[in-house]
């Protein structure tokens, strides 16, 4: 799956299957195809007149666009799904339960994955919905329908109307995952965010979750590797006060206190942040631009003695997302070579096999 696949499945999704080609592993899981979202929307708006509105508000005025995105958002979340997206959803979703695993439900990650997002000229980032440690086919069914309606926040809607993006043909498809529970988990860059210095890799990571980075909830570890030697260049230790993560049958996220030990130790070994900057340097290579990517590293507990871990570290690591870095890109021209159409039906339904 790759860019041209991003009408069937968004943006995320098909970034997520371009990894898989490229042999990068990711969580297992599953994509409800954006030609649902078209279904429901036929149902909620039939002639096409919400959208509209929402399409001739001007960029500034914050009012007039939360009056015309909350009526989409309520009645996209109030519609009953049809009987057979719901058995679809259910018989998938309850595969995804790990062979032998425990009778409580699979906890899995439902993300939106609109058919505009993650391009080389606009990102979405935090504009859309994300619901971690979901449980059970009624909460799934019931994320899926807040994500579609997360087309329509306020924020995304005020985005692109700043962007002069077009409402018509808008799409969402939802990627839904196995949650994993990582050591750590960050970011990295494979450019540094602050120079644009692309012979660098930039990773920032923390204990748990990394959903406490991106909230913004901790001063994140860092670390600088560079492409050309694998030396790591730089090193931050962050004041990691809060961890996230789940429970074996809570649904949802829980933001706890950060074990005093664990406040001042990096998250990652030297080995680790190089092996991040390997698969960084390979998903760049893959897409022929910068990107800017989501990871999580498996093995043991936040805090266990990491002389107990087998294996090469690479092995540990999951990618849960990768989009172009625009940031940057945007003071530059367009790459001359763009990522080739790869075959899409192979993962239109499935994103890998169960670990």
């Amino acid at each position: 799956m790759g860019s041209a696949d991003a009408p069937a499945v968004g943006g995320k999704a098909a970034a997520l299957g371009e990894l898989i080609h490229a042999g990068i592993p990711v969580p297992p899981g599953f994509v409800v195809l954006a030609e649902t979202f078209g279904q429901v929307m036929a149902v909620v708006d039939p002639a096409g007149a919400l959208v509209r509105a929402v399409a001739g508000v001007a960029a500034g005025d914050v009012s007039a666009i939360t009056q015309a995105a909350s009526r989409l958002r309520e009645r996209i979340t109030a519609l009953p799904l049809p009987g057979d997206v719901v058995a679809q959803i259910t018989t998938a979703y309850e595969s995804l339960a790990p062979p032998g695993g425990a009778a409580a439900p699979t906890p899995v990650a439902v993300r939106s994955s609109a058919t505009m997002e993650d391009s080389a000229t606009a990102s979405f980032a935090g504009l859309q919905d994300t619901y971690l440690a979901v449980r059970g086919p009624a909460a799934v069914l019931d994320a899926v329908r807040r994500c579609w309606a997360s087309m329509y926040n306020d924020e995304s809607v005020a985005y692109r109307r700043r962007m002069a993006l077009p409402e018509d043909g808008l799409a969402m498809g939802v990627v839904i995952q196995r949650m994993i529970r990582p050591r750590a988990a960050g970011v990295m860059f494979t450019r540094s965010p602050v120079t644009g210095d692309r012979s660098v890799v930039a990773i920032e990571g923390t204990w748990g979750l990394g959903s406490a980075l991106v909230s913004g909830e901790v001063n994140p570890d860092g670390f600088t590797v560079s492409k050309v030697t694998g030396e790591i260049t730089g090193r931050r230790v962050g004041a990691k006060l809060r961890m996230h993560s789940f429970g074996p049958n809570e649904p949802g996220i829980s933001s706890s206190a950060m074990p005093a030990g664990l406040r001042g130790r990096p998250c990652l070994t030297d080995d680790e942040a190089r092996a991040l900057a390997a698969i960084g340097r390979r998903v760049e290579g893959h897409y022929g631009v910068p990107q800017d990517i989501e990871w999580a590293l498996l093995g043991a507990r936040p805090g266990d003695d990491l002389a107990l871990l087998h294996g090469e570290p690479a092995d540990r690591i999951r990618l849960l997302q990768s989009r172009p870095e625009t940031v940057w890109a945007a003071h530059e021209r367009p790459p001359v070579a763009t990522p080739k159409p790869r075959a899409s039906d192979h993962v239109l339904t499935w994103l890998e096999k169960p670990l």
